[in-house]
């Protein structure tokens, strides 16, 4: 039976003989901001369904594929959707198209998402650069054995999100006149949306906004020494900041409402990467 390396092997082996060239950056679109993808130059669509033991993306605003193409030269591959702890994968699956991503010589990533904002200063459809996150999962990707081909059994966390990155996303965003805030992001379970009583444990533990990925996904990737920029999309206010209910179908359409300032500035970003 083969194990995950040579699962994710024979992945990127796949990947290699579809794509124009091995892409040098990979970025990670949430719910609703898949309209990056579309503006690459040149794209490559491949469904995931044909890459081989990558699961299925199952949520309403994520295409299930990944597309590769170019930003200003540059070869980049999109996710257009992600896989999520509560589709009922284990953190393993839902993070092992990074596990192909680092196999076929990918080392640079972007990771967005769709997030609720916890702090008062945020509001729906602004950008958020993740400075640090919370893992309120009670579970690690990294549990089990580790192969020491990915990476160490006690991978360091201490900059997980790249400041190198971040400094390139401030400048960016100051340079094209785009409201970039920071704070820390905290990954829940789901699917459920928290209740006001966990937005107020999850303020005081210091986050400023919350959602249901990311974080996984960072650490995998910090395990195999890859620079990880993440940027939230905050799309609704957190359950009890505002006396509304929420709902998906508000969080794609915020998306949709920043598509223009998103594109614009991950095109900036991945430019100087």
């Amino acid at each position: 039976m083969k194990d995950t390396y040579e699962k994710a092997l024979e992945a990127a082996q796949f990947l290699r003989s579809k794509l124009p060239e091995i892409p040098e950056i990979l970025v990670v679109l949430g719910s609703g901001l898949g309209a990056f993808a579309d503006t690459l130059d040149r794209p490559t669509h491949i469904d995931y369904r044909l890459i081989p033991h990558l699961p299925t993306s199952t949520v309403v605003g994520h295409y299930g594929r990944q597309v590769c193409g170019y930003s200003d030269g540059k070869c980049v591959a999109a996710m257009q959707g992600r896989f999520h702890f509560y589709e009922g994968y284990s953190l393993q699956e839902a993070t092992f198209y990074l596990r192909i991503a680092k196999l076929l010589g990918i080392e640079k990533l972007i990771l967005t998402n769709a997030a609720g904002g916890i702090d008062p200063s945020l509001a729906p459809g602004d950008l958020m650069l993740i400075e640090d996150h919370i893992n309120l999962m009670a579970a690690n990707p990294l549990q089990g054995l580790n192969d020491e081909r990915f990476g160490p059994r006690f991978p360091d966390m201490t900059d997980a999100y790249d400041p190198v990155y971040r400094t390139i996303a401030r400048e960016e965003a100051a340079r094209l006149g785009i409201p970039l805030k920071s704070g820390v992001y905290a990954a829940l379970l789901g699917p459920s949306y928290e209740t006001p009583a966990e937005i107020r444990m999850i303020r005081a533990f210091g986050a400023h906004a919350v959602g249901m990925s990311t974080v996984p996904e960072t650490i995998v990737a910090r395990h195999m020494g890859m620079r990880v920029l993440g940027i939230s999309c905050i799309t609704n206010l957190a359950a009890g900041v505002l006396e509304k209910p929420i709902n998906h179908d508000d969080v794609l359409e915020v998306g949709k409402q920043v598509s223009s300032n998103f594109t614009q500035l991950l095109h900036a970003i991945i430019k100087r990467m």
